[in-house]
């Protein structure tokens, strides 16, 4: 569910609730980066995008498709897997470091409505609800395994060369096939499937 709801029933909760969110993307880019970075490839430190300024890193329709649908994007990380020191890992690890970015916030969240007192400004509580939900759902809607997500990516770390090659010829294509798949809502059931295996991990360190 997007934000835009949470606009017009609760402004100043919506302000609250925005910050932290579009930094959740773009934290969701520099962990690509930064590990990227340290597994050789320093093009995102070059061209100044490990940082957190969010002017280098937001993406209008990205922005825009959080606040509506629930779910975004910031403009990619550049990564350049050919100077990784292990092409194979590289692609995996580099690929899922924004996921995981998105767990860990998303565990952060729930963790810190477990110690709220009952008496809680409402307010705070939606913040981290809400940072909870959205990072959820950033990191289920990145594993869908379709290029340009990472999920494609990581795949492709464990994929033959073949098959590597034709999932990048998707890529070009990948965002309108998303874009339709989304409509037609075929692809709800995977990202609930996300979730719950997300939601369950989670669980295991606050049951």
């Amino acid at each position: 569910m997007g934000l835009i709801n949470l606009l017009f029933q609760d402004p100043l909760a919506f302000l609250l609730v925005a910050v932290p969110l579009l930094y959740s993307i773009i934290i969701h880019e520099l962990a690509h980066g930064w590990v990227a970075d340290k597994m050789g490839d320093s093009t995102a430190r070059w061209l100044g995008r490990l940082s957190l300024n969010p002017l280098k890193h937001l993406d209008p329709i990205g922005t825009a498709m959080l606040f509506i649908f629930g779910f975004g994007w910031a403009k990619p990380v550049p990564v350049n897997f050919n100077n990784l020191r292990d092409f194979r890992k590289g692609l995996i690890f580099v690929s899922s470091a924004g996921i995981v970015a998105n767990i860990i916030l998303a565990f952060i969240a729930f963790l810190f409505l477990r110690l709220l007192s009952p008496s809680s400004p409402e307010v705070i509580r939606t913040l981290f609800a809400y940072f909870a939900q959205i990072n959820i759902m950033l990191a289920a809607f990145n594993l869908i395994p379709i290029p340009p997500l990472d999920g494609s990516k990581i795949l492709m770390g464990f994929a033959s060369r073949k098959f590597q090659y034709s999932l990048a010829r998707l890529e070009p294509y990948g965002f309108f096939i998303i874009l339709g798949l989304l409509w037609l809502r075929v692809l709800d059931p995977l990202i609930a499937f996300f979730r719950w295996v997300i939601l369950g991990f989670i669980s295991l360190f606050l049951p």
